[in-house]
């Protein structure tokens, strides 16, 4: 069986992220345990604010089609979701909502989000790490988008000091953590392989 190939990206494309941060190290951890993986930042796909005329007009940006070519060659996708004010970056909103936009003839709309395995988590300088926003995340992937989440994520408090000058989680517990949402990403993406 090959390698499982995971996307790794952040709902944050700002300077110093700890999202990014904790992205990158959710990559690093996948990679030690032989997947293929691939980061992502948001950076590189900019796309105008979702309209529906746009759309009309002059069909869907490059940027989400190369997304969504991208997405649909990975057997799962880890995103690190920073949370404003108790919800999802704009961002990473229009980012989905776009890439659900393609579809192929008879294809069902958002059909890039099936049949793959998602993980989320967060990270934020407030105490609970961003769980709101997760909340809301888990709901747009899993009611809006059809998906497959994982139960396991991970969702860092005091994230400024969270992380050691190696990337790691300095936090026993939340390292811990972080660790079996790796393994139970990497067994689900497993299981659906063998399907």
């Amino acid at each position: 069986m090959s390698n499982p190939k995971i996307m790794v990206m952040s709902g944050s494309s700002r300077a110093g992220s700890v999202n990014t941060k904790l992205a990158a190290l959710v990559g690093k951890k996948l990679a030690l345990a032989d997947a293929d993986v691939t980061i992502v930042s948001l950076k590189d796909y900019p796309l105008p604010l979702y309209d529906g005329d746009y759309e009309s007009a002059s069909g869907v940006p490059a940027p989400a089609q190369k997304l969504k070519k991208l997405m649909q060659a990975q057997d799962g996708i880890f995103i690190a979701c920073p949370e404003y004010n108790a919800g999802i970056t704009p961002l990473l909103k229009n980012t989905l909502d776009w890439v659900s936009r393609i579809n192929e003839p008879g294809e069902p709309q958002g059909i890039v989000y099936k049949g793959r395995v998602f993980a989320i988590g967060s990270a934020s300088p407030g105490a609970i790490g961003g769980l709101r926003g997760l909340i809301g995340m888990r709901t747009i992937l899993e009611v809006g988008l059809g998906a497959l989440v994982l139960p396991q994520m991970v969702s860092v408090g005091g994230a400024m000091a969270a992380f050691d000058e190696k990337g790691d989680l300095t936090d026993s517990r939340l390292a811990g953590m972080l660790d079996a949402m790796v393994a139970a990403l990497l067994k689900q993406v497993r299981l659906q392989k063998r399907d």
